[in-house]
């Protein structure tokens, strides 16, 4: 007979829910614990690098501004001085350089003092225009000192676009300006003419404007003399 087979039974299984469960809890347990182990010290590393460079560029600077002083000390001193080791072999080039990085820092802690003291660095007033003392200067020079006087463009066109403004040229000065314009040429001549010939049209329409009235009238005298 033959013998009867013996049923296997399957071994039984664990629940899959359960058994996956708890291996997930536990392994995002140790992914999580592994994460703050690692992250803490990335951000303390972090912020040692930042502490670190800080402090770097501090010394740096300070190191910079003690080369920079003693070479501006010794550019200022008396010929012959002896100038500090390695500091001989720079070019004027470089020395202009360093110089212009020493005045940049100097200005900037002084900004930085007056801050702290509550206090703002005093403003620099505006410089008047001096380009119309120039050109009544030019003219002078001209009527005056011809020898000396060189043609500027730049004078006379200044000159020559406020030839009919008596707050830019004075009257005493208009006559000299209209010896001087008596010898233009070219385009000169014929723009002034133009602008002259405009503002006596412009007077017409407007005879009891002051202003218009007494540039008008130097633009007469204009016309008669290049006309």
């Amino acid at each position: 007979m033959a013998k009867k087979r013996q049923e296997t039974k399957p071994p039984k299984r664990k629940t899959a829910d359960t058994g996956d469960v708890h291996v997930e809890d536990v392994m995002d347990t140790k992914v999580k614990k592994k994460k703050i182990k690692v992250e803490a010290p990335i951000q303390m590393q972090t912020d040692e690098e930042k502490t670190m460079k800080k402090k770097k560029k501090q010394t740096q600077e300070q190191t910079e501004k003690t080369s920079l002083i003693k070479i501006s000390d010794s550019t200022c001193g008396t010929e012959g001085k002896h100038e500090p080791d390695g500091e001989e072999d720079l070019s004027p080039e470089e020395r202009r350089v360093l110089e212009r990085k020493l005045k940049k820092i100097l200005k900037k802690e002084e900004k930085k003092r007056l801050k702290e003291e509550g206090k703002t660095a005093p403003k620099t007033k505006p410089s008047e225009p001096i380009a119309p003392q120039q050109a009544l200067d030019y003219l002078t020079c001209w009527a005056q000192n011809r020898k000396e006087w060189k043609f500027q463009k730049t004078r006379q066109t200044w000159l020559l676009q406020h030839i009919f403004n008596s707050e830019k040229i004075p009257d005493e000065k208009f006559p000299v300006l209209l010896q001087y314009v008596e010898g233009l040429r070219g385009g000169a001549r014929d723009t002034t003419v133009q602008k002259a010939l405009a503002l006596v049209e412009e007077s017409g329409q407007a005879p009891e404007d002051g202003t218009v009235q007494q540039r008008a009238q130097r633009a007469r005298e204009v016309i008669q003399l290049l006309s």
